[in-house]
């Protein structure tokens, strides 16, 4: 019995024992894969600990993320503070590929919002071009219908928590330039034009990411494989290098204030669904300086003290601008401090230098806090000034002026061409420093007008009566237009006797309301409330020219009061002024373009501007035929917005034009100079020249406005059949004097029988889109117009006009170029 009960317990310790040592071994086994589990390397995209990513060999810039490089690798260090936190990306084209144009141009503009998942962050773009206050139940609706759509999706590849106010989360950031996402590399139109493919990224790269404390600043180059590629088409690829600049926004938006028509500005627009109206409507606000007053200053800004900005407008002039034109670029820059005393500011706008790179080597043109008028050693002759702002309330934030070396060839030319004959200090190839450093202010100041929020002001310089300019007292007082952001150049009017007439333009009175109008701070009032307080400063001057604003064209011109590089309030006696000293300059070319020893280049060059000056002349006075002119209005105000050009003036025009232009300009065509500068071309730079304004006179748009207003205001108008008339009367005046015909006038009145062949045939014409109000265009139904119909009436009553001068003509080319008129007429009525 004991025996059986110590067999039983002995047993029962063994099997215990054996249950032990198993679970023991099982542990152990537990154990030891757990400890491989943990010694096992992280999978490809796992979160790693912040130092297996950030390594000690980290080139780590500073700024609003910190950006490290590791190798080849860039990582963004964002603050978990900073995400949706709005930001700004504009995208330009740095480098191109020759035959694309030059960089610098904005090619992309969105705002981006960083969004943190738990393995993920997210780029998304918010659009701001549908809006609802969030106070109001259509709010939910717009927000809905504007999902954000994601640009790019990084794998969060560690977080940084050493900061535990303030962590931080890392991600690799090369995919999102190196690979083609669409929205920060070519715009589709060039990837259509040059018939891109596909992105090469073997033969794309990040040139550089440099942090600043308010933006980024990434630079890429991408490669591009392309059917049809500009230049070096053997490569069948484009490369260009791209910036992209992202901003941060701030978290409080300016105030807007609402943009009108009657005062010209750069403006941007809202579809607002949470307006009181029955129907969605776009506003439109400013771009602007936020320039603000300061709270201890309120009370001497309402007693209308001017007071100091809490923040002034400072630009500071690159260390790579030659020193001698520094002052002047600073001057054009101040210029604009006497139309900010209108808005109740002094010294709201200011030229600096920058820090040496001694005193700060961090300084650079590219931190957003700096606004720089950047000197580029390049050969293009211009100068612009663009500008980023805040798409939610306009608010400019930085604007970089680009100065490129060639802008003096280009103030040369027009400063010799509208003002050597009156000015000594003009007549020369190279002008002196003081003389140059003049214009440079002058273009200085237009440049800045533009960063300002001020577009072009063509119709400025129409308020001037034509021979005021000839006046010194009052060109001395109100320069040469009222607004310096026209194209008022120089005073191309004055003659030799008119001594002592100022000859550019400076900040005028219509820049001074302008200003005022944008910028006087209106207290404790909502942007909405100011309208009326608005309208009312422009009520003030709503007669009165000098305070007009006249929209930029491009293409066809329909408002001849609004035009580029004109003067005077009367075209025709402005040109008639400019030609005057045009046939002054063309015998003086010689003596003021050549110095023994050198070539005729100059010669060449300078008498290409009088030939362009020529141009303008007749562009300003032919475009007044078939014009319509542009006066914003608003309801209340009396007068009509759009009235055709007088009947009579329309008919002077076309006599000018018959005059100075389709008579041969015999004065242009120096045998002197093309014996010096060419081996041919007069002929055909006259018939170009004569053949660009007959179309000019001729196209479908101006005739379907010339048929509008005769069906509007009848004999009033100056229709259709007497300007076709005066036309042909003018160019085929030789059929009724029997004089014999020149090659000039041989090669016009040919032009004449295309245009109205291409008249019978041309087709229908659509409204083009707008541009923002800088192209106005008109719809024309050619088949179904009057045009046709006139069209073959002219060239029958052509023919008629032919044969009945062939018996009047002797000279023996002149007979046959009238013939051949009579075969091709035939041609054009009855094809083959």
């Amino acid at each position: 019995m004991i025996r059986n009960i110590l067999t039983k317990f002995f047993f029962a310790l063994f099997l215990l024992g054996a249950v032990q040592t198993s679970e023991a071994q099982l542990f152990k086994k537990k154990k030891k894969k757990t400890e491989q589990k943990t010694d096992a390397k992280p999978k490809k995209g796992d979160i790693k600990p912040y130092d297996k990513v950030i390594t000690k060999e980290a080139k780590t810039d500073e700024g609003l993320f910190q950006v490290h490089q590791v190798e080849d690798k860039h990582y963004y260090e964002i603050p978990d503070s900073l995400f949706n936190r709005e930001m700004l990306m504009v995208s330009r084209i740095s480098k191109t590929a020759t035959g694309i144009g030059f960089g610098g141009g904005k090619i992309n503009t969105q705002v981006l919002r960083w969004e943190k998942k738990p393995k993920k962050v997210l780029v998304r773009v918010v659009s701001y071009g549908n809006v609802a206050a969030d106070s109001l139940p259509v709010h939910e609706a717009v927000v809905n219908s504007n999902f954000e759509p994601v640009l790019y999706a990084f794998n969060i590849k560690a977080f940084n928590k050493k900061d535990s106010l303030n962590p931080a989360t890392v991600i690799e950031v090369d995919p999102l330039f190196t690979k083609d996402v669409s929205a920060l590399g070519m715009p589709d139109f060039y990837r259509k034009r040059y018939k891109v493919s596909r992105l090469d990224g073997e033969r794309s790269y990040i040139e550089s990411i440099k942090s600043y404390p308010l933006n980024i600043e990434a630079r890429h180059v991408k490669t591009y494989a392309a059917g049809a590629p500009p230049s070096n088409q053997s490569l069948g690829s484009i490369s260009i290098e791209i910036n992209n600049s992202m901003i941060l926004l701030p978290e409080e938006p300016m105030k807007r204030r609402y943009f009108d028509e009657r005062v010209g500005w750069f403006a941007r627009g809202q579809v607002d669904y949470g307006l009181d109206a029955q129907e969605s409507k776009t506003v439109r606000y400013l771009d602007r300086w936020r320039l603000e007053v300061k709270d201890e200053d309120i009370e001497k800004y309402n007693a209308g003290e001017l007071v100091e900005p809490k923040k002034p407008i400072i630009y500071y002039v690159d260390r790579a601008t030659p020193k001698k034109w520094v002052q002047y670029i600073k001057q054009g820059i101040e210029d604009w401090q006497v139309a900010f005393e209108a808005a109740g500011f002094k010294n709201a706008i200011l030229a600096k230098d920058p820090p040496t790179i001694d005193e700060d080597p961090e300084w650079s043109p590219e931190d957003v806090r700096y606004s720089v008028v950047r000197y580029l050693a390049s050969p293009i002759p211009n100068a612009n000034g663009p500008h980023v702002s805040d798409p939610r309330s306009g608010e400019i934030l930085e604007s970089d002026i680009n100065w490129y070396h060639n802008v003096m060839t280009l103030l040369r030319n027009w400063f010799f061409v509208q003002t050597a004959t009156i000015n000594p200090e003009a007549q020369s190839v190279a002008f002196k420093d003081e003389i140059m450093g003049r214009l440079i202010r002058f273009v200085s100041a237009h440049e800045v007008g533009h960063t300002l929020g001020l577009p072009h002001n063509m119709g400025s310089s129409v308020a001037y009566p034509v021979d005021s300019l000839r006046s010194a007292s009052f060109t001395q007082k109100f320069g040469t237009a009222p607004s310096i952001m026209d194209y008022a150049r120089f005073n191309y009017v004055a003659q030799p006797e008119d001594k002592g007439v100022a000859l550019m333009p400076n900040i005028g009175i219509y820049d001074k309301y302008a200003i005022r109008w944008g910028y006087k701070p209106i207290l404790e009032t909502s942007a909405e409330n100011e309208k009326p307080i608005l309208n009312g400063w422009i009520r003030a001057h709503e007669n009165d020219p000098m305070y007009r604003f006249g929209h930029q064209q491009v293409g066809d011109v329909h408002d001849p009061s609004s035009q580029t590089e004109d003067l005077g309030d009367d075209a025709i006696k402005a040109s008639l002024y400019g030609i005057e000293n045009l046939k002054r300059i063309v015998p003086s070319l010689m003596a003021w373009t050549t110095e023994e020893g050198e070539d005729y280049d100059d010669l060449g060059t300078l008498y290409g501007q009088v030939v362009a000056q020529f141009r303008r002349y007749m562009g300003h006075v032919s475009n007044n035929i078939g014009g319509v002119y542009e006066h914003y209005k608003t309801a209340g105000q009396e007068g009509a917005v759009y009235t055709h050009v007088d009947k009579e003036h329309q008919k002077n025009c076309m006599a000018f034009m018959q005059e100075q232009l389709f008579k041969t300009p015999k004065w242009l065509i120096d045998q002197q100079i093309f014996n010096k500068t060419e081996y041919s071309g007069s002929v055909e730079r006259i018939r170009s020249m004569q053949v660009r304004y007959l179309n000019n006179i001729l196209q479908l748009g101006k005739l379907a406005r010339v048929i509008e207003n005769e069906t509007i205001n009848g004999s009033n108008a100056y229709g259709l059949l007497e300007m076709m008339r005066d036309l042909r009367k003018g160019i085929w005046s030789e059929t009724r004097s029997g004089k014999s015909i020149d090659t000039y006038r041989r090669n016009l009145q040919k032009a004449h029988i295309d245009r109205l062949e291409y008249l019978m045939t041309a087709q229908n014409q659509g409204k083009l889109s707008d541009f923002g109000g800088y192209r106005k265009s008109t719809a024309v139904n050619t088949s179904q117009s009057d045009i046709r119909s006139v069209a073959r009436a002219e060239l029958n009553n052509l023919k008629r006009d032919i044969r009945s001068g062939l018996g009047r003509i002797s000279d023996t080319m002149s007979r046959y170029h009238l013939q051949d008129a009579l075969e091709r007429i035939d041609l054009v009525l009855e094809p083959k």
